[in-house]
């Protein structure tokens, strides 16, 4: 099956920039791969695979969002657009969040610096979750590298006209992925050629220490937290359950809530929101994470966390960063 439809900008609420959107580093899913004008990735319907394939003239706001949609299973394009107004956020209000802005000087900048961005939130919410452990004192490239290893080495595998594409492993599976190359070689026992290549294991795909923290959360998801339910949890009762997984801090766990199950109350707050929230607000006090975490959430409520992803791209393109890396 191969669709091709569009979604006009009057359907959705606001402005759309599609490539900022995919590429500000949210830790929902690498950055789609971008192919003969078409940002595209594979993504379930419905427990069956489809290659989506999208574009948009972001310099044309009255644009439509062009869709192409491959699948060897039958499926309707109002079961793919649904799918793909999730991903985008675009039933979100950027209308009603830019007034939020404009009401107060110190975040109106940043409308001119973000115009179009959207969360990305995440179409495998346990991608999401192994995602953000993985980004955890570490550069967007390098995490969006491993992801995509993991998903190559112990995904399911597809064949597209445009390529070869895979999902993001079970729980089950990656529970049961050696951790380093003495385990892979421990459950190869005798059965290892002089030229073999230690690869098929979690430390291989460039996670270091983190990946006994995935190992140890691919369990308890497959046992213990049903994650369905955890995304009709109230945001107070699923922090805490985030917070259960080995590797997740407060700044971990938000962005999964905001980027895994768009809960739009989260703050993430790592050292730059911290010191950006300071610069604005604080000038010359240091400050706890904790209390920015606090400051950011009561502040902005249910917009907390598109002010967090408004605030690090402004700050990365208007020079704020690089100033305050100076400090």
């Amino acid at each position: 099956m191969i669709s091709e439809f569009s979604i006009s900008p009057q359907k959705f609420k606001g402005s759309l920039n599609l490539s900022l959107t995919i590429n500000s580093g949210q830790t929902s899913q690498p950055p789609w791969k971008k192919g003969n004008f078409y940002f595209q990735e594979l993504i379930m319907i419905d427990d069956a695979p489809c290659l989506v394939k999208i574009r948009h003239d972001d310099a044309d706001p009255e644009g439509d969002l062009e869709i192409i949609a491959e699948s060897p299973e039958n499926m309707t394009e109002k079961t793919i657009e649904t799918s793909i107004r999730e991903i985008f956020d675009l039933d979100h209000d950027l209308n009603r969040f830019y007034q939020f802005l404009g009401d107060d000087p110190k975040l109106a900048p940043t409308i001119d610096f973000c115009q179009g961005m959207r969360l990305f939130k995440a179409h495998d919410p346990f991608e999401c979750i192994i995602s953000s452990i993985s980004s955890a004192n570490c550069s967007i490239i390098r995490w969006t590298r491993s992801i995509e290893d993991i998903k190559r080495k112990w995904g399911d595998g597809y064949r597209f006209s445009s390529g070869d594409f895979y999902t993001f492993p079970s729980a089950e599976v990656l529970s049961n992925v050696p951790e380093h190359d003495l385990e892979e070689m421990q459950r190869a026992e005798d059965n290892l050629p002089d030229d073999f290549v230690f690869e098929r294991n979690l430390q291989a795909c460039g996670v270091g220490y983190r990946a006994k923290y995935i190992i140890k959360t691919a369990s308890i998801v497959q046992s213990k937290i049903n994650l369905q339910k955890l995304s009709k949890m109230k945001y107070e009762k699923a922090v805490d359950t985030i917070l259960e997984l080995p590797g997740v801090g407060p700044k971990v766990a938000d962005c999964i809530l905001l980027y895994g199950f768009g809960m739009g109350e989260a703050f993430p707050v790592d050292v730059w929101i911290k010191r950006i929230i300071e610069d604005l607000y604080f000038p010359g006090e240091e400050l706890k994470p904790q209390t920015v975490r606090e400051f950011g959430m009561e502040r902005y409520g249910k917009w907390a966390g598109y002010v967090q992803l408004y605030l690090f791209h402004y700050a990365r393109k208007s020079g704020l960063l690089e100033s305050l890396r100076k400090k």
